[in-house]
């Protein structure tokens, strides 16, 4: 059910995610908040690190998010989200199976654990990126921003 709903919104994220139109390249939109995920990690840390830091921002997302969307919500645009970043980094694909409730994010951190530290920084700063485009197709950027300002700084 959640999935056909934010189906529809899947060629509006796709554009928004690109200014002219053209095929969106999220990777050049989260290169920043990659560098902040490693540097949130701290200096020497491993994948294991990075997923931590991954998996805190997206508990804060469903904190500041639940009481606005609910927590089907937030999950919801959380595993649709995944689906859309897992075309570019297939180490998403497999976080999530059956109809979301809440985020389960053990799968998400298991996956990004098992890569490079860099790759797992990319991995993890595209699905943010893709949350972030895919609400602001459903709120605006600027409610968007505002809501997520607090979550990450490079929003």
């Amino acid at each position: 059910y959640y999935f056909a709903a934010l189906d529809a919104f899947e060629g509006v994220v796709m554009k928004a995610m690109s200014a002219d139109g053209a095929q969106a390249t999220p990777q050049a939109g989260s290169e920043a908040l990659a560098a902040w995920l490693l540097q949130s990690a701290g200096t020497g840390v491993g994948a294991e690190g990075v997923a931590a830091s991954v998996v805190a921002t997206c508990q804060d997302i469903d904190g500041a998010l639940t009481p606005i969307i609910g927590p089907c919500g937030v999950a919801a645009l959380f595993y649709r989200s995944a689906h859309l970043a897992a075309q570019r980094q297939p180490h998403l694909a497999g976080i999530h199976t059956g109809t979301p409730t809440v985020m389960d994010l053990g799968p998400l951190k298991l996956q990004l654990a098992g890569q490079a530290p860099a790759d797992a920084a990319a991995a993890g700063a595209l699905l943010l990126h893709t949350f972030k485009e895919l609400l602001g197709t459903l709120i605006g950027p600027s409610l968007t921003e505002r809501l997520l300002r607090s979550v990450w700084p490079v929003v």
